[in-house]
Order: C-alpha cells, then structure tokens, then sequence
C-alpha cells in the first residue's frame, strides 16, 4: 500500500506544498514577538514532563506525553499578555467530525474523534494568494492505478449523508472557527501509535474534513470554489517528534480531478529533543551521560508556538 499522504492527497484533492507557509514561517523569524525569550521555559517544561513530573523513574509516554502538550499550550497563553485576542481561543476535546464528498464516483466520508481542536472567535486567513490558488489547476494530482486509490479504506453502507461539525460549531457559539487540531500519538506501546506518515494522513484527512464540514456550515452544500478559503492547522506528535500542518481549502468541488486544487504545507518530523535521560547511566563508577534533556531543539517549539500564534499576529 502506498504511504498515507500520497494517497490523502487523492482523496482530499490537495497539492501538497513542503515546509511552512510565510505566514508561519514571518512569525517565527520576528525578533520583534521574542519568541526567543520563552526557549528557557520550553526547555524547563520538557524537563519537567520527562524527568520530574512523577516519582516514576522513567514517565511512560502516555503520561508524558499529554503533559508536555498541556505546558506547551500554557507556554503559548502567556503570550496573550501583549496579545489580548489570543484569550479568544477555546480548546475542545472530544470533537467530533463528520464530512461526506464525493471523488470520481465514489462516495467518501470522514468522521470521527479529531483530537483536541482550538477554536477561534475568527477565522485564519487565507495563507496563499489568488495567484497561487489559480497556479494549482496545472497540478497532476497523482493517481494509483491498477491500485484503487480507495484500497485500504474501510468500505460501509452510508444511509445519511453527514456533515457535521459536532457541538464545536452549534449556532450562537462563540467560538466558531476552527483553528489547529492537536494529534497526541501517546501509547506507551509503539504498535499501538500510528507511524509518522500514518499520523500526517491522519493529520490531513481530519483538517480537510473540518475544513469541509466548515465551508459547508457557511457556504452551503453546492459544489464550489470558495472566495474565501478555510484554513485549518495541525499539530501531531508523540511527546517528542512533532508534524506540522496548515491546509487550505479552496474548493468544495472534489468530484473531478481538474480544476482548482487544495493545498497543504507540511513540516515533518521535528524533534522537539534528541534524548531524555531520566537516570544517569554509569560505567565504570564513571558517570558516562549525565540525567537531563540533551539535544533542546528551539526551532521546533518556535514552530508550534508560531501556529498557535498565526491569525491573531
């Protein structure tokens, strides 16, 4: 079977564009936002999920894991200090999805469980210009044939044809836009976590479906390209290697392969660390790696901080 995105871009009719958007990538390379000042502080709280947090000697991943997330996020409050729109956020857990389009003929749907989801009281707006948005009808989507694009996907009898942004986006609530999906990948077991490719599927294919769902609450149902495009973000990791994600939808009409297409920008892969040692390792009654968190990456919570950030800076 073909990797996940390759066969997520098929289904969801998306150009995939690698790395960030400027958008993103402006937010992060502003020394004006001082980013830099809470590097010190993300460093302390990794420390904190993977070495103090309990009296285990080694935390288990799904106990790290959320927590590391949760002081992420609370690393990325303190910011609304200077930002005071960014206090219109709320993060809903438990959300749940459900999108219905069609492909060539086939009738797909995604629905279910889409992580932690932060709404927003506006909308992120559109991250690539009219120009770029028009340059993808020269885009060849990929196509799989003699393997059906559809050949891994669960096959079940759709009696209604659901689209349905879940409690999230009830009429009169505030909050109404999504803003990023959170994936935490935190099984202890690593057979039970989805490998980073099946995650950055997983990743796409729930962004697209609130994307949808959304247009749809706003546009309505008739096949479209949109004047305003929705952009929805995703963050997944499993405590310590992050995916980043922004996708925009651009059009609501998937039936046929031509046309104006959707895109993603993607940036796999980011260790947050290199390593976690929780208990010193001695050789020799020679101390040969001290306890602590080697190899801090800042870029990569600079890069989670700047998603948390985009559409209020």
């Amino acid at each position: 079977v073909f990797p996940g995105v390759r066969q997520a871009q098929w289904l969801t009719k998306t150009k995939v564009v690698e790395g960030l958007p400027p958008a993103v990538q402006g937010i992060m390379d502003n020394p004006a936002l001082g980013l830099q000042e809470l590097e010190e502080r993300a460093e302390h709280v990794v420390a904190h999920a993977r070495l103090w947090d309990t009296a285990e000697v080694a935390p288990r991943r799904e106990r790290y894991c959320p927590v590391l997330f949760e002081n992420l996020i609370h690393i990325c409050r303190l910011m609304s200090g200077k930002y005071p729109s960014l206090s219109k956020r709320m993060l809903a857990r438990n959300c749940r999805i459900a999108a219905t389009w069609e492909r060539e003929s086939i009738l797909l749907q995604v629905r279910g469980l889409s992580g932690i989801l932060m709404n927003s009281m506006t909308p992120i707006a559109p991250v690539a210009s009219k120009e770029e948005i028009l340059a993808t009808k020269e885009h060849v989507l990929e196509t799989f044939y003699p393997i059906a694009p559809t050949i891994d996907l669960q096959e079940v009898n759709v009696y209604k044809e659901l689209n349905d942004t879940g409690r999230c986006f009830r009429d009169g609530y505030p909050y109404s836009h999504p803003h990023t999906l959170f994936f935490l990948e935190s099984a202890s077991v690593r057979t039970d976590r989805f490998r980073p490719e099946q995650l950055r599927a997983k990743m796409l294919m729930f962004a697209f479906g609130n994307a949808l769902a959304k247009a749809r609450a706003l546009h309505g149902n008739d096949p479209k390209v949109l004047e305003q495009p929705v952009v929805v973000q995703s963050i997944g990791t499993d405590g310590q290697l992050f995916q980043f994600m922004v996708f925009q939808l651009n059009t609501t009409d998937l039936v046929s392969n031509d046309g104006i297409k959707n895109l993603v920008w993607i940036d796999p892969d980011q260790n947050l660390y290199e390593r976690a040692q929780c208990v010193p390792e001695v050789k020799k009654r020679v101390v040969t790696k001290p306890a602590g968190i080697s190899g801090f990456q800042p870029d990569t919570f600079k890069k989670f901080l700047a998603l948390y950030l985009h559409g209020t800076v």
